[in-house]
């Protein structure tokens, strides 16, 4: 099926608004001893949270919020590593691990924020965009994976996502990745999106055209 792709708007931000909810704040505030999370205020809570974390060392704090968010995912030791390692690198960014590296962000700019940049600041993209069939009027479901695949035609032949995954980019075959590689992907009639990603794998530099045509051919099951 062929698509016309329009980029509307890319913007680079330091956090995803409404990932945190009112009850991880409350959770996360009785791992760091404040029992009192339940009956604040919910708009004080992530103040009270950063309050808290700061109270401990950033390697502690960066061990319990881990455990908190990816404690069935990883064991102890891992998450002990990788609770120094951020200190120093973009572990989200860098982990091997593709689907850990969206929660990996998340916590990463919870503590960049309550340490006041103590943690490298990772930064994530907000993309914009419509896709729509040229010759049908059926509307398709697009996937991470479908999504990822239109957009090949409009990035630059540095992107991230290209250099790493070029066949699954651009054949016909399955891209199992691009459900860790995109966080978000949202749409209300499925032709307008919100999509959600590292920095790292999509920015506005990777971008060499905004509108462009591209085809989606449906992926051969093997027998």
């Amino acid at each position: 099926m062929n698509y016309q792709v329009v980029i509307k708007n890319i913007e680079t931000v330091n956090e995803v608004e409404g990932y945190w909810s009112d009850e991880d704040f409350i959770q996360l505030l009785e791992k760091f001893n404040y029992p009192d999370g339940a009956t604040a205020e919910k708009k004080n809570l992530p103040e009270l949270l950063e309050m808290a974390i700061s109270d401990y060392e950033p390697n502690e704090a960066a061990e319990i919020v881990l455990t908190y968010k990816l404690s069935e995912e990883l064991n102890e030791g891992q998450i002990q590593q990788i609770s120094h390692n951020m200190l120093i690198d973009k572990v989200c960014e860098e982990y091997p691990e593709i689907h850990l590296q969206g929660t990996m962000y998340h916590v990463n700019q919870l503590l960049f924020k309550a340490y006041n940049g103590k943690f490298p600041n990772a930064k994530a993209s907000v993309v914009q965009f419509s896709m729509k069939p040229i010759y049908e009027d059926a509307v398709k479901i697009l996937t991470k994976e479908n999504v990822l695949k239109l957009l090949n035609n409009g990035l630059s032949d540095r992107n991230l996502i290209k250099r790493l995954f070029e066949d699954q980019m651009s054949q016909n075959i399955p891209f199992p990745e691009a459900e860790g590689i995109v966080w978000e992907l949202n749409t209300a009639d499925n032709k307008n999106y919100t999509l959600v990603t590292s920095e790292n794998w999509l920015n506005k530099e990777d971008f060499t055209q905004f509108e462009f045509e591209s085809v989606l051919e449906e992926i051969e099951e093997e027998v």
